[in-house]
């Protein structure tokens, strides 16, 4: 089988968040010739699955892209094009992984659209019953494991005020939406943990302002990282007050860290040392829908993937097939792992309901 080449076909259908359609089909035919059963669902999402009942395992990849096509080239035995790292290349690792899959239970691989942008694929998904285990798709290399991510806060802020002269001694409503950015940049700094992992951090995304007839506006838009230990009620209670102004808070993610004790964690270093890895374990300053899924479910999960994280979103998006073929043996040793200790510990607490 040439794994590169299933590969190819799904990054050729590009697909930014919002215009996933086309490589949903196209997931949907790959894992329909692997042996799944395939649906997509109201939103768009692709699901695989083999087998059927409890206990069940999700692969949580997505599907999506950000913006910005590339010209897919294959050379020897390395692909390069938007979406191979980020998250397709981990999204066929977990396909190609179950394609042997006999149970007991269920293995189901959700290409999830819109991960990139509002994760509405993985809101959808989460409103439903939530399996035993969750593998989430993303990046890590063939011989890292994802325990953690930051969340985010999206902070809007609008700035009003009187329209007076440039020369004059009141602030603009410009000039108080820079002081309360840097209020806000103040505050992260005095937050500063042991790593970046553990900081919080802070990006200016937007800044605009005008003025119309006697009114002038300012608009600041911020991306702020919260670390784990932080809720994000809590972080935007703690935000210095604006002047003048008023805040919204559109986006809100809440932080996770995986137990490193945790079973899928194990299962997948168990998977990386069977292909003669030393595991990495990533904690990562972004976000992904683990967080959402964690949050939602409270499951164990972890979050695994072919790919140099570095790699994502850049313009020099490219996988070794060896890398891809390595991260599919880890993935099917961590899926018999996981099966096995899932199925004994559910027939183990269905044994001691039915006892008298």
């Amino acid at each position: 089988m040439d794994e590169l080449a299933i590969l190819e076909r799904l990054v050729r259908r590009y697909s930014p968040s919002g215009q996933e359609a086309a490589a949903v089909r196209e997931f949907a035919r790959i894992a329909r010739e692997l042996g799944y059963a395939v649906r997509i669902d109201a939103v768009g999402n692709g699901i695989a699955h083999r087998g059927n009942g409890r206990p069940r395992i999700d692969f949580l990849g997505h599907i999506d892209t950000v913006d910005g096509e590339l010209p897919v080239r294959r050379r020897g035995d390395r692909l390069q094009g938007r979406g191979v790292v980020d998250a397709k290349g981990p999204l066929v690792a977990g396909l190609l992984a179950g394609r042997e899959w006999k149970g007991p239970g269920e293995y189901r691989v959700l290409a999830a659209v819109g991960e990139e942008t509002d994760s509405r694929g993985a809101r959808h998904l989460v409103r439903g019953r939530p399996p035993e285990v969750l593998l989430v798709g993303e990046p890590s290399n063939w011989d890292g494991v994802t325990i953690g991510y930051k969340g985010l806060v999206r902070a809007e802020a609008r700035f009003r005020g009187a329209r007076t002269h440039h020369s004059s001694p009141i602030p603009t409503a410009m000039d108080r939406a820079a002081d309360w950015i840097g209020a806000v940049r103040s505050y992260a700094a005095a937050q500063a943990g042991t790593s970046p992992f553990r900081s919080l951090t802070v990006k200016v995304i937007g800044l605009s302002g005008d003025a119309v007839n006697g009114e002038e506006n300012a608009r600041v838009a911020l991306d702020v990282r919260v670390p784990p230990g932080t809720t994000t009620a809590g972080l935007i209670g703690a935000l210095p007050p604006l002047s003048r102004g008023a805040l919204a808070t559109p986006v809100r993610i809440e932080p996770v860290e995986i137990d490193r004790t945790s079973p899928p964690v194990a299962a997948l270093l168990s998977g990386i040392r069977s292909v003669g890895g030393r595991p990495t374990l990533w904690q990562k300053g972004g976000t992904s829908d683990l967080n959402l899924a964690v949050a939602a479910w409270d499951l164990p999960a972890a979050a695994y993937g072919p790919g140099d994280p570095r790699l994502d979103h850049t313009d020099r998006e490219s996988l070794a097939g060896s890398e891809l073929r390595r991260s599919v043996e880890v993935l099917r040793v961590a899926l018999e792992r996981l099966r096995r200790s899932v199925y004994s510990s559910t027939i183990g607490r269905r044994s001691l309901m039915n006892s008298p």
